[in-house]
């Protein structure tokens, strides 16, 4: 979907099967981050820092297993309201908004990013998902 500034947003999403208060901290806390925020066997995150709130930076270290690549994800939150919400503006300017809403024992996450010029639209959104979807079996084995 394009908007007014003329930025592809892109929508993934997942329910898990956890209260929102263990999906929150499972998703926000560095020794839990660095388990499930990868897109295939074949990478990892070594290393991840968060400062959780309004004006806090994260940076999370992405890289193939094998040495051959690896990057820096990170940005600035612009809102934060516990249990519901996250705002984040990365370092290229492009934002993205996590939403997370229960019912009972479930917690939908849901991610709207701007898309970057650099690779397809169903390419980032396939990566995007393919992280979320693990962070969803992380989640599930420890819930």
């Amino acid at each position: 979907m394009q908007t007014a500034n003329n930025t592809t947003k892109v929508t993934v999403s997942a329910t898990i099967n956890a209260p929102v208060a263990k999906v929150w901290e499972l998703w926000n806390a560095p020794e839990h981050i660095v388990k499930w925020n990868t897109a295939s066997e074949d990478w990892h995150s070594p290393k991840s820092v968060n400062d959780l709130r309004p004006g806090g930076k994260f940076e999370t270290r992405m890289e193939a297993k094998d040495g051959s690549f690896g990057f820096d994800f990170g940005g600035v939150y612009d809102e934060v309201t516990e249990h519901e919400l996250i705002t984040y503006t990365m370092g290229d300017g492009r934002t993205v908004r996590v939403t997370f809403s229960t019912a009972g024992d479930t917690t939908a996450v849901t991610e709207t990013f701007d898309a970057e010029d650099t690779h397809s639209v169903e390419m980032q959104q396939g990566g995007w998902q393919a992280i979320l979807d693990n962070f969803k079996k992380y989640t599930e084995t420890l819930a």
